[in-house]
This record gives C-alpha cells, structure tokens and sequence, in this order.
C-alpha cells in the first residue's frame, strides 16, 4: 500500500508539473519545473530502494549488502538536485519577471515591448516584428 502511495505521488507531481509547463505563462512554467524536479528526485529515492531504521555505515560481522544497510547514493544525488533545482528555480523566476516587465504580460510567447500582438500589417512592418 505504501509503495502504491508513493508512485501515486511521483505520478500526480509529474502530471501537474507537465500540465503547468504546458500554459502559456511564465509563472506557471516555472512552477511546473519545480514540480517535476521534485517528482525526479522523489522517483531518485523510490530507484534506492528505501530502506526504513537501515543503518547507513557498515558494521562488522553483518555482510555489506543493500538487504542490510541504506544506500547513500540516492540521497546523495537527490540532495545534490535539490540544491541546483532551488538555484534553478531562482534564476527561472528571475527571468520570467524580468520578462514580465519588459513585455508587460505573463505570455510566453508575448512580443518583447508590447503586451499584445499588432491589430494591422502597418503596425507589424512599423515594430520590426515582421522578421
């Protein structure tokens, strides 16, 4: 039951990480992101097999197997994505709001200047958006 639960958890943030990045705003692409790393580095410890009041340093007698201890590298490579996810969400969020004020909407695909698109063809050959 608990495995079905945690698979079902790593499904549902993938899913809504991949529905967010899928909008057309730069906030919510952002938030998508998080959300499938989070999903990775989740998916990262279901793959190391998680091993409930498993010591982690071997111990004399007790053959070095992972039946009997906790594997480190899982943890290791999920605390290691956690820091450069939290730098990458940062800069991401940095970008969309900086994207935000140059454009002056949350569109992904907004022209830089402008927050919605030219009404007439003079308008487009005036901007320099016809290139």
């Amino acid at each position: 039951m608990t495995a079905w639960l945690f698979a079902s958890g790593i499904g549902v943030l993938t899913a809504t990480g991949v529905w967010l990045l899928l909008r057309a705003r730069t906030f919510d692409v952002a938030l998508g992101l998080t959300l499938l790393s989070y999903a990775v580095n989740l998916f990262v410890f279901a793959m190391g097999r998680i091993a409930v009041a498993s010591p982690p340093i071997i111990r004399p007698g007790v053959p070095a197997s992972l039946a009997h201890y906790a594997d480190p590298l899982p943890q290791a490579l999920a605390l290691t994505a956690i820091v450069i996810g939290f730098a990458m969400t940062a800069l991401v969020l940095v970008l969309a709001l900086r994207a935000h004020l140059a454009a002056g909407a949350d569109l992904c695909d907004a022209p830089a200047g402008d927050a919605r698109p030219p009404t007439d063809a003079s308008a487009v050959t005036r901007s320099g958006h016809d290139r």
